[in-house]
């Protein structure tokens, strides 16, 4: 076999794979919907036998929260979270305390997501005793039209907490991007790790 030969076999052998890697992953990618979106409104994630104004409450901090996004007012964002509050992105950054999650807030608000609104769906909320909760769900900062909930990229945590005046604060809050190929792939491979509200 001559050098030319090889040279274009060895090259029809790359466009081969090239296009089957790119069509694989495009089938990953149109296959990987979520099924369990979220709610929209906060109290529709209330459990039934617990206490109605505490949830309302924690839900009044989440739509307070989105407000002060999308006013791009970090002070008053900053106000939502406990004194001692940490706060990890998506990226990884990991801020502790509220002075630490303001300052951070004025910043991001004056550059990368200036002029932004903040588009959530809710999972689950799930008191821990009468002064702490965990409030899961879907969201996602945008301009223009708000997405849809099964176009939220992250996953989100608020751990809440009643504060030492009464109000629920967040004392702790994460957030995750959702990789939704590599989700997909994993379930595919290993269908036992897919979520019960996936399957």
């Amino acid at each position: 076999m001559n050098k030319k030969t090889v040279k274009r076999a060895a090259l029809a052998t790359a466009a081969v794979l090239a296009f089957g890697a790119a069509a694989a992953y495009l089938y990953l990618d149109t296959t990987s919907g979520i099924r369990r979106t979220g709610k929209e409104n906060c109290a529709d994630v209330i459990p039934a036998d617990a206490n109605t104004a505490d949830g309302e409450a924690i839900c009044a901090t989440l739509d307070a929260l989105i407000d002060a996004w999308a006013r791009g007012d970090a002070d008053a964002y900053g106000r939502l979270f406990t004194e001692d509050g940490t706060y990890t992105t998506y990226v990884g950054s990991h801020y502790e305390g509220r002075a630490d999650i303001t300052e951070g807030h004025h910043a991001l608000f004056k550059d990368f997501v200036k002029g932004t609104k903040l588009a959530a769906s809710y999972l689950d909320l799930r008191f821990l005793g009468k002064d702490a909760a965990v409030l899961t769900g879907r969201g996602d900062d945008y301009t223009g039209g708000k997405p849809g909930p099964a176009d939220l990229s992250k996953v989100q945590t608020y751990t809440l907490v009643r504060d030492t005046d009464g109000a629920w604060r967040i004392a702790a809050f994460h957030n995750t991007q959702r990789q939704n190929v590599m989700e997909r792939f994993s379930f595919l491979y290993a269908p036992a790790t897919t979520p019960k509200a996936e399957k």
